[in-house]
């Protein structure tokens, strides 16, 4: 979970509210914008865990966005497989080492103002997960995209335990369309180039230990 900050002027957002009717279309044109020109393998990385309703924004969105059978993006973090505080540094190690080139887009849930609950915000650079509750956890991501889920400033943990299902499931829907809308994209003909092969790669082999951990 990431606490929402003030971003720097010299880097590119986007921010509108996921009841938008235009944010699906909107946001992934812009992301698009982003995307590298040289071939990669296209990474989408949702970060949060099923145990908090609020933190579990990015495992909702991955199982939501998985289940449409992405075929140029690669899956991470997901209801059954979530990449949280405990294992996303040997996540982000494993991307490293089984991807060419990895350009990893992350999810993530945040908090911010009472007035911006319910803002998705999509941004170059990568997020910092985690920042919330001060754990000294890696930063992560080419482009990151966020959902402001509840208010911070107070007691983090029990806001994100409080927060509302029904707001988290409307965020997470609307996410998984943004970057199904990403995954079509990349199969037109188009300046960006995937190295992942065409066939569907949305269930990623990663064999998990007992931990939650991918192998070393």
């Amino acid at each position: 979970m990431n606490l929402k900050k003030q971003f720097s002027t010299k880097q590119e957002q986007i921010r509108l509210l996921h009841d938008d009717e235009q944010v699906t279309r909107t946001m992934s044109k812009k992301i698009l914008s982003w995307l590298p020109t040289a071939a990669c393998d296209y990474i989408a990385l949702f970060i949060g865990t099923d145990r908090s309703t609020g933190d579990a924004l990015g495992p909702l969105a991955g199982t939501l966005f998985s289940e449409k059978k992405p075929r140029h993006m690669a899956v991470y973090g997901t209801l059954h497989q979530p990449v949280h505080a405990t294992n996303l540094e040997a996540y982000v190690n494993y991307i490293q080492k089984v991807h060419r080139n990895p350009f990893i887009i992350a999810i993530d849930a945040c908090l911010g103002k009472s007035t911006s609950i319910g803002y998705l915000t999509a941004q170059k650079g990568p997020l910092q997960p985690g920042a919330a509750f001060n754990k000294p956890l890696p930063e992560i991501g080419d482009v990151h995209l966020t959902g402001i889920v509840n208010m911070s400033g107070f007691m983090e943990y029990a806001v994100l335990q409080n927060t509302r299902l029904a707001v988290v499931m409307d965020m997470a829907r609307k996410l998984a369309s943004i970057m199904e809308q990403i995954d079509e994209s990349l199969a037109r003909p188009r300046r960006f180039s995937a190295a992942i092969p065409r066939q569907a790669i949305h269930d990623v082999p990663l064999p998990i230990t007992e931990s939650g951990l991918p192998p070393h």
